[in-house]
């Protein structure tokens, strides 16, 4: 093997280390601020004697369909990579005691009966989560790569763990929202420019020249080229008043959209499935 050869491997397996530090992080990102969201919005339902159960069995759901398989599959990868390290041994017994005491607030938070216990276990969840997700991204992940463990043959296929993936020939006029056919993996949620898409997904191109207009408080995008979604629901939803709601309508489920707006319009906003495929996805969408 030249010199060169070798070099140019180097780079390869350099560049995938770091696309796949990237990638933990930005799901990371992602499940923090979707965390932080549901845990915000179900203490201003209490504060204002709503309901807080429709909140909380989305609180749980999250985390029992996302939240806790993301753990499982840490602890199967990085953490049992971490536990043969002497430097990470003592980190990762603590992190996996951490994922513990997580799934008991989930279980304390489904079980809770009255508001204040269901406010202080949501509240709990949410600090211990984003202080936990810090403790990775932070210490854990970087001291793994001074190790030398290979995160990119460790985590590969790892959706748990990595989330859906871009795809690699997207450009300034692509869709950026990761989304990959009519899955339903996190997708890239990071703020897109206005003309890219942000609503996850890839089902059909669209029409170059055509146009969504509200039309009975319904919101049909999936004639649109998927660079004019993003910025076509973002401006539906500036233009509502307080109280008010429109549905969108689109060709494959828009979750990516759900953590822009997580993360850009926290505690500002409703977010409830009307339909949910194959063929046709609707999402109530509402200016709290």
């Amino acid at each position: 093997m030249t010199a060169h050869t070798t070099a140019a491997t180097a780079a390869r397996e350099s560049s995938a280390q770091d696309a796949t530090l990237q990638a933990i992080r930005d799901h990371h990102r992602r499940l923090g601020e979707t965390m932080a969201q549901h845990a915000l919005t179900l203490r201003r339902d209490i504060d204002r004697l709503a309901s807080p159960y429709p909140r909380r069995a989305r609180l749980v759901a999250f985390c029992t369909k996302e939240v806790l398989p993301h753990a499982l599959a840490e602890e199967a990868t990085l953490y049992a990579a971490g536990a043969d390290l002497p430097e990470t041994r003592l980190l990762v017994k603590a992190m996996t005691d951490e994922h513990a005491v997580l799934r008991a607030l989930v279980s304390e938070l489904e079980e809770a009966g009255t508001n204040g216990d269901i406010a202080g276990a949501a509240t709990a969840l949410d600090v211990l989560f984003q202080v936990h997700l810090r403790k990775e991204n932070d210490i854990l992940l970087p001291a793994l790569v001074d190790a030398g463990v290979d995160l990119a043959t460790l985590l590969d296929g790892m959706h748990e763990i990595l989330g859906e993936q871009p795809h690699d020939h997207a450009d300034a006029h692509s869709c950026a929202c990761g989304g990959h056919g009519h899955g339903h993996g996190h997708g890239h949620a990071q703020s897109a420019p206005a003309h890219q898409c942000a609503c996850g997904g890839h089902g059909t191109s669209g029409t170059p020249n055509a146009t969504a207009e509200l039309v009975d408080g319904e919101l049909d995008v999936r004639r649109l080229p998927h660079r004019r979604r993003h910025e076509e629901i973002f401006a539906t939803y500036a233009a509502l008043a307080p109280g008010e709601a429109f549905v969108l309508v689109n060709d494959h489920d828009p979750k990516p959209l759900y953590y822009q707006f997580a993360a850009e319009h926290t505690g500002e906003f409703e977010w409830e499935y009307l339909a949910t495929g194959p063929e046709e996805w609707r999402v109530r969408i509402a200016r709290r």
